[in-house]
């Protein structure tokens, strides 16, 4: 009987030391984890920054660089048997011992000095709106988040230092190229110039267009100041076009997305009456009906119950409303777009040494 009892133990042993392979089967839980993870701290630091940038505090970002997983199992089974042929005594010993280890190495990296200069300070370059536009994203929400002015037309300027009201015909014209957009009747291209440069170019169909989409194309020439003779616009980055054949679009960089975004945020009264905060939007053209809001941000000293993503800035909670759709869009967009600020090369990571054995 012992003897059975024995060889069960061991066979046992034997097999849950076989199964303690675990590389393969914490490649989609690990990766599924830390993607989650790294997702939700990355919306988290967006917003708590666009919160400071609201208080006049300075934005600081930390990235994670890398992420190296090392898990390790052991296990060791020992045991041995004797008896005595001539005593009616037996005697057996049964061990084993098992070690699991876990060492994630996480590099982080702040965004500062050149990098930050070039992510945050950089203007985004028209070449690269204009390709959302080309891709499907609405040329009137583009404009409205990511464009200073175009051909000399203003759009809107909070929470900086100097602010106004977007010129009325910034926001005719974004109506009428979101016509435009919408009846498949614009395109982009690029062309190469005779001194061997390259060149965005804005066309307008001819072919097939409805009347309407015809009026709202001279519409938009004439506000621009464009030749209404053709079809095809140079684009130019700059406040002023240098004669009719050309789009200038002075573009804004991230920080300034950042800042225009954050007025957007409600703050307490208390705050706005004690200057901690500037105070919040009142008597805007966007704000009063004509042309809906872009983005929303709530506040409340509770913690909020249905939040898409929510901080906690001294003592007020700051979220978005997980069934506010429209805000939830614009800030997985704003985030999108640090992808376009990135120029140059990029700051490598450090380089990790991984032991094999």
């Amino acid at each position: 009987m012992n003897r059975l009892r024995i060889t069960c133990i061991t066979l046992a042993i034997l097999y849950l030391t076989g199964c303690a392979t675990i590389g393969p089967q914490t490649i989609a839980r690990d990766r599924f984890r830390y993607t989650d993870a790294i997702s939700d701290s990355w919306k988290r630091q967006m917003l708590l920054n666009m919160v400071k940038i609201r208080y006049a505090d300075a934005p600081v970002f930390l990235e994670v660089s890398s992420i190296i997983s090392q898990q390790l199992v052991e296990a060791e089974f020992h045991g041995s048997l004797s008896w005595d042929a001539f005593l009616a005594t037996d005697s057996q010993t049964v061990g084993g011992r098992g070690k699991y280890a876990d060492r994630p190495t996480i590099t982080y990296q702040p965004l500062m000095g050149e990098k930050f200069s070039r992510s945050l300070m950089t203007p985004i370059r028209p070449a690269a709106i204009l390709s959302l536009v080309q891709s499907g994203r609405p040329v009137d929400i583009l404009f409205r988040v990511c464009i200073e002015s175009v051909n000399g037309i203003y759009n809107r300027v909070d929470g900086r230092i100097r602010t106004h009201q977007a010129d009325p015909d910034f926001y005719r014209l974004i109506d009428s190229l979101q016509k435009i957009q919408d009846s498949m009747a614009v395109g982009t291209r690029i062309r190469e110039t005779e001194d061997g440069k390259r060149a965005t170019m804005i066309s307008f169909r001819k072919k097939d267009i409805d009347p309407n989409i015809v009026a709202e194309i001279n519409i938009a020439k004439k506000l621009l100041g464009l030749n209404p003779g053709l079809q095809e616009f140079k684009v130019s980055q700059g406040a002023v076009a240098q004669d009719d054949q050309e789009i200038a679009i002075l573009s804004r960089s991230m920080l300034e997305i950042l800042q225009e975004l954050a007025a957007y945020i409600d703050v307490p009264e208390t705050h706005v009456a004690e200057q901690r905060a500037a105070p919040n939007l009142v008597d805007d053209k966007e704000m009063a009906g004509d042309i809906p809001p872009i983005f929303r941000v709530q506040s409340d000293s509770k913690k909020p119950a249905d939040a898409f993503v929510a901080v906690q800035y001294r003592d007020h909670w700051f979220w978005i409303d997980d069934r506010d759709f429209t805000s939830k869009k614009m800030f997985s967009f704003l985030m999108f777009l640090f992808t376009l600020a990135e120029t140059g090369t990029p700051q490598q990571a450090p380089v990790l040494t991984i032991p094999t054995g």
